[in-house]
């Protein structure tokens, strides 16, 4: 029902983020190099539910509360997370300054939009812009915005699946 998966976190330290299973066992991908796409065979019909819910991500809780990750940050990515087989660090310049910060449960590029699938070069470089941005301006009243629009933000599933 749980499964972990390796990310990047605080200082480019990999952590294992707890998550709901939303696919099939023996096709699932547990490093995330191939990220889950539209109609993806590999997710199930509950997981296809979950996913464009976000209800897959409510283990996360458990790693705020022990301590690797915070409620608000950058989203953590999978440590082998590409896209057209390049690693997210090898796209965009600078990548790795979102890692100066504790990844979280939800952050300023999911609330604009910038969730789920990374199939292009435009979409990573524009969630890392995202994720400055945050850091760069962070404060208690951001991290409170972040907080009180994630669950408005989870009604637009275009990008959820």
């Amino acid at each position: 029902m749980l499964f972990k998966q390796l990310r990047h976190g605080f200082n480019n330290e990999p952590i294992e983020v707890l998550k709901f299973r939303s696919m099939y066992v023996e096709q699932c991908d547990p490093t995330a190099k191939a990220a889950v796409t539209k109609n993806d065979p590999r997710v199930t019909r509950v997981g296809r539910i979950i996913r464009k819910t976000s209800i897959d991500e409510l283990p996360q809780f458990f790693n705020a509360l022990f301590g690797s990750l915070s409620l608000v940050g950058p989203r953590p990515h999978a440590v082998t997370a590409q896209t057209h087989n390049r690693l997210y660090e090898e796209v965009v310049d600078g990548y790795f300054a979102r890692h100066k910060v504790k990844p979280g449960v939800t952050g300023w590029a999911q609330i604009n939009g910038w969730r789920g699938e990374i199939d292009t070069d435009e979409k990573i470089r524009k969630r890392t812009e995202y994720d400055l941005y945050y850091i760069e301006n962070w404060s208690l009243w951001l991290d409170l915005k972040i907080l009180f629009l994630t669950p408005i933000s989870l009604f637009n599933t275009e990008n959820a699946y």
